[in-house]
């Protein structure tokens, strides 16, 4: 899929593409609604930068069978924070295998990403792509540098009632926050990025376990104290 997506974006001349090809160190969690204040409080000390709204439309599309025998998936992105949107591509690849790889507690994966002009829904689908499902995700995001550049997002997924109306977005589990960690690398230091993103989710461990997308441990039983702990903290500090 990867060389697939690099000769696409040489042969349109009516959707530009940006391309960046890199590697990605990502783990995820999940938290209860009413601690998100707390885990926030959390991150803006541990961080040191102002957070960032986060309001994106994200459409998966699937491969027709036009496309080849294997299936593909690709997912655009809008972030509809700004005034005027913007579009990017984004193409998961297979994640690091091996022996090395299962001792990791963060999953490394091969990812492509693209900023994309605003008619990118209607190149994919000229190509035989169709959409397979929607979301909005709504919440906030730090991005800062801790031995690696880091981001870290809080989101609740939202669906809507119908297609693209995402003004009538409605949570889909209103009581749970995806916690999601990700980290750019290459091939030649993932090991360094591995290592700042394990150190900095210890830093995390009172409120949520954070692991490899698709093995989550659940809700931490602590995170009520923990969460009552930081808000008051936060209070008497104010005070």
């Amino acid at each position: 899929m990867l060389c697939c997506g690099v000769h696409l974006i040489e042969s349109t001349r009516h959707c530009k593409f940006l391309e960046i090809l890199q590697m990605e160190c990502v783990v995820q969690g999940i938290i209860e609604t009413q601690h998100v204040d707390a885990l926030e409080i959390l991150l803006q000390g541990l961080c040191g930068v102002p957070k960032e709204q986060v309001r994106i439309h994200e459409l998966c599309l699937k491969s027709g069978p036009n496309l080849g025998v294997v299936p593909s998936e690709v997912r655009l992105l809008c972030d509809l924070v700004p005034s005027m949107p913007s579009w990017t591509v984004r193409h998961v690849g297979g994640s690091l295998r091996g022996p090395g790889a299962e001792q990791l507690s963060v999953l490394v994966r091969s990812v492509v990403e693209s900023k994309v002009s605003s008619n990118v829904l209607r190149f994919f689908y000229g190509l035989g792509y169709k959409l397979d499902h929607e979301i909005l995700k709504v919440g906030f995001a730090f991005n800062f540098h801790r031995g690696s550049q880091i981001a870290v997002s809080v989101t609740s997924a939202h669906k809507m009632p119908k297609l693209h109306a995402t003004e009538d977005a409605v949570p889909i589990t209103p009581n749970i926050h995806l916690v999601e960690i990700t980290s750019p690398a290459t091939a030649e230091n993932y090991n360094e990025v591995v290592a700042s993103v394990t150190s900095f989710c210890e830093y995390l461990a009172p409120l949520l376990h954070l692991s490899k997308p698709g093995a989550s441990t659940g809700t931490v039983p602590s995170a009520a104290a923990a969460a009552a702990a930081l808000m008051s903290n936060s209070v008497n500090r104010l005070l």
